[in-house]
């Protein structure tokens, strides 16, 4: 990098938010945030995604949602087959 380059008056720009999502502080108990990531480190997705989607899932269900009639995605593809593979 050039030495004549000066950031004395840079400024941070603004965090770039992500379109339909908030973010939130939440507290989870320790034992549901380690299931969560050893569950996800085995699906190759991220814990944060998969509390998502089990909370979605419990939605959806308590608001009488089958996720049966939901499109098949290619996540929910590879999910499938892992579980098959594993089983």
């Amino acid at each position: 990098m050039r030495k004549e380059y000066d950031f004395s008056k840079a400024q941070r720009g603004p965090a770039v938010a992500s379109p339909g999502k908030t973010r939130i502080t939440i507290m989870l108990d320790d034992d549901l945030i380690e299931f969560f990531r050893a569950k996800a480190e085995a699906q190759g997705t991220g814990y944060q995604t998969m509390i998502n989607a089990t909370l979605r899932a419990t939605v959806a269900e308590e608001q009488g949602h089958s996720s049966e009639n939901e499109p098949l995605t290619v996540a929910a593809l590879r999910r499938v087959l892992r579980e098959e593979l594993h089983s």
